[in-house]
């Protein structure tokens, strides 16, 4: 008898081998094959994971989101659905991405103010939030403990240092509100109208605008 007759013989006996050999499976999501994922972590269907990037343990990750090379989330992170984060970007516990955030390639987060190599800060880390629709460009800062409001815009190289209003451009180094951006990504005129889409936004008090439903 050969070896592989008496394989399929144990396998057709043996209940526990059976399903030890069974196919695994397959997550609904795609991880490249050099990608780190931790125990302890939930990703959303349709999400894509890309090369050298590390998911670390009690991190979240919600449905089709796309994270690029080398990038580097948790632990404890929470992201939301349809989020695209770039090459080279890491999501430092403290910080939380709600639906269809853009993170530009190399953009950075801070988690704390007043960083020592030599010092213990974990207790320090500050909060960052980062609302729905938000785009942080290439090689943005964002320093901890501020808020980016929903569909703000942080131009490439801005460095963030406060609090950002819903639909702010924002440019420069601190960010300085330059103008507004529509929930289209297209920078508003004095009519406050999108050129892409038409929809329509007005004046909300104290350096705010809204959109009119």
């Amino acid at each position: 008898m050969t070896v592989l007759q008496r394989c399929q013989e144990a396998l057709e006996h043996d209940t526990s081998l059976r399903e030890a050999v069974a196919v695994q499976p397959q997550p609904a999501y795609f991880a490249h094959a050099s990608a780190f994922i931790d125990d302890e972590v939930e990703i959303g269907e349709g999400t894509t994971i890309w090369h050298v990037s590390h998911v670390l343990h009690h991190s979240q990750i919600g449905k089709h989101c796309r994270i690029g090379q080398n990038v580097v989330i948790g632990p404890h992170v929470s992201i939301g659905n349809g989020v695209k984060i770039q090459n080279n970007v890491s999501i430092y516990q403290g910080v939380t991405l709600e639906d269809e955030v853009f993170c530009g390639p190399s953009c950075v987060f801070t988690n704390v103010n007043n960083p020592r190599a030599g010092i213990e800060r974990k207790d320090e880390f500050r909060a960052t939030l980062v609302k729905r629709g938000a785009s942080i460009g290439a090689n943005a800062t964002v320093v901890c403990g501020h808020t980016i409001g929903e569909h703000a815009f942080i131009a490439a190289g801005a460095v963030v240092t406060s609090d950002v209003s819903a639909f702010a451009l924002m440019a420069g180094v601190p960010a300085r509100r330059i103008g507004w951006m529509s929930h289209d990504g297209e920078r508003l005129g004095p009519d406050l109208v999108c050129p892409r889409s038409g929809r329509r936004y007005r004046d909300a008090g104290r350096d705010r605008i809204e959109e009119i439903v």
